[in-house]
Formats: C-alpha cells, structure tokens, sequence
C-alpha cells in the first residue's frame, strides 16, 4: 500500500487526485504531527451520547430543510430529491472524515507504535474516488427509488417506530454482511473478489469502500437491498425518511470504523446500550484487528455489532481495547463541526 503520491509534483496529478484534494478527504495533514502510544497506554474515553448528537444532527437537518421545502414551494420531484439528498450525503461523509482526522492529530492511531495508517495507494486513486463516487451516487439513489413517496415530507416519519427501526436495520444488515462477508474470507473463489479491501492492513476512512467491484456491489448495493427487504417483510414501515436516518448511523459507523482513532469508542445505534449490556458491543479495535489478519484466519466480520460474531465464535480478543486499560478522566470530544 504505497502511498507518496500527495508528495509529487501536481503536474502528475489526474483527475482522481485532485477531487480528493478539493473535498480535502485526507485521513492526516502531512504538515502535523500524529500521538504514538504504546499499546499498554491507556485510551482515551469517548462519550457515546456525542455520537447520538452527531449523527442526528447531520440527518435531521436536511429533513428540516426538505420539510421547509414542502412548506413554500410543494413537494420536490424525485430527481430534486435524489439530488439534494446526494450532496447532503457527500457532505455529511466528507465532514465527518475531516473531523476525525482532526481527532487523529489529537489522539493518535491504534497500533501506532508498530504501523502508520495506509494512505490512499499510488496506484489505487482513480480505484478509490471511483468507488467514493458509487457510494455516494448510489445509495440515495436506490432509496429515492424504493422508497420515496412524492406525496410525503419529512412529517411523515412514525417516530414511534424510528428507535425500533434504527437498531434492528443495523442488526440485520450486520446480519447479511456478516455471511457475505465471512463467506469471502472463508471460501478461496470468494476471497478474490475481496482480497483488495485487505491490501490496508490499518485503513483509513477512504479506503472504507476501497474494493473489487463485486464486493462494491455487496456493500454498497446488496446488504442495504436484503436488510431493507428483511424489515419490510418484518412488518417495519421503512419509509424513505426513516430509511435516510438507519443508513446515517450505518455510514457513520462504516467510516468511524475505518478510521483506526486510538479511543475506546465503536458502533452507535440507539440499540447500544442494549449490546453493551449483552457484551455483543463492536469496538473500532474489533474491526481494525480484522484488518489486520489474515484471510481465513480472521475474526470480527460484523460491521456494525458482535452479535454474530460472538454467536458463532468469531470474536477476537482486544489488544488495546480492555476493559482495564481505559483512561475514563481523559475523554475525547467530537466536535459537531
């Protein structure tokens, strides 16, 4: 995972390059210094509500825009809506990489004293922003498509069934992910189709959907299809805007998850006090110690639990991450903006 290329000339730069450099999307500042701990230094603490208040903020304002929308000028088309709610997922992915790179400055990676985090590689730009750009075009289109109604606003939420909502959606996408993605660890003819997301052995947010096109498909198109599919034949509503705020907790968590902060902090979703409780809790070490093992002798294949991992024996233990080695008076804040 060679990655100089933000030390060349410009005039070596192509397209890819320089949209990464516009959305300024980088996971260090190559000018700042970065913490390295041991690994027997205590973590930091991060406080979940923070989380909570993150993630909400960032999906509920555009449905109070949208709603204000409705209110002096009618309902939007679908492609008005497609379009706006694209960009405020651009702009809420970008935003959060650049807080927690901001964080990264602060607090340090987790196996830092052994291996700096992998950069965007050399010879994977054009591979990254290509998948960066199937992301973020993709997922709003397909639930402006499945599940947008012209005739309903952000009014229409059942707020009763949101909290039920959020928690199960990322418990059955876990679900699905968990056996796609065990399955392709596990089964040679699979493992080549996700053996390119494993080239970062300590990713950074951008490489979160650095992969084969087969494996984009299944994260970006296939999980998010069969677990929608799994609660509407549960009998759950999953209306377009309760859908829009389940997958802000699922993307916050996919990129958080990618990041490698040195905190004691992992997956939110208003069910996590309810995982923590059944020690079925995913940490960020979890899914970072994934990264860094081999392919069929991996661990920690959910993304947004340990539920199934921890159901089939296919947890590992922690490094950094212990219960005993946490500093709780030194916490970290994540800054909203």
């Amino acid at each position: 995972m060679t990655s100089t290329w933000r030390l060349w000339d410009r005039s070596r730069w192509g397209g890819g390059h320089w949209l990464i450099e516009i959305l300024n999307a980088h996971h260090v500042e190559l000018d700042q210094e970065v913490p390295v701990h041991q690994k027997t230094d205590k973590i930091p603490y991060a406080p979940e509500l923070q989380f909570h208040v993150w993630v909400l903020t960032h999906a509920v304002l555009p449905l109070v825009l949208h709603q204000l929308y409705i209110y002096f000028f009618g309902y939007p088309s679908p492609w008005l809506v497609f379009f706006y709610y694209h960009f405020a997922f651009q702009f809420n992915a970008v935003h959060e990489v650049r807080v927690l790179r901001r964080l990264g400055h602060k607090i340090g990676f987790l196996d830092g004293d052994k291996h700096p985090r992998d950069g965007v590689p050399d010879v994977g730009v054009g591979k990254t922003v290509q998948t960066l750009i199937s992301v973020i075009v993709l997922r709003p289109m397909y639930t402006v498509f499945l599940a947008y109604r012209p005739d309903e606003g952000p009014s229409s939420i059942r707020w009763g069934w949101l909290i039920f909502e959020t928690g199960m959606y990322a418990l059955m996408i876990d679900f699905w992910y968990y056996i796609l993605h065990r399955s392709a660890h596990e089964t040679e003819n699979l493992w080549r189709f996700h053996r390119t997301h494993h080239l970062t052995k300590h990713p950074n947010p951008l490489l979160t959907a650095y992969a084969d096109t087969v494996q984009e498909f299944v994260d970006i198109i296939g999980t998010p299809l069969l677990a929608y599919g799994s609660m509407k034949l549960m009998g759950f509503p999953m209306g377009f805007y309760e859908w829009w705020i389940c997958q802000a907790y699922v993307v916050f968590t996919e990129v958080l998850g990618h990041s490698g902060l040195r905190m004691y902090a992992g997956a939110v979703n208003p069910w996590t006090w309810l995982l923590k409780l059944c020690g079925v809790y995913l940490m960020l070490e979890d899914h970072d110690l994934h990264h860094r093992r081999g392919w069929k002798q991996s661990q920690n294949y959910g993304k947004q639990t340990l539920v199934w991992d921890k159901l089939f024996n296919t947890a590992g233990a922690r490094v950094e991450a212990l219960a005993d080695n946490i500093d709780y008076v030194n916490t970290v804040e994540l800054p909203l903006i």
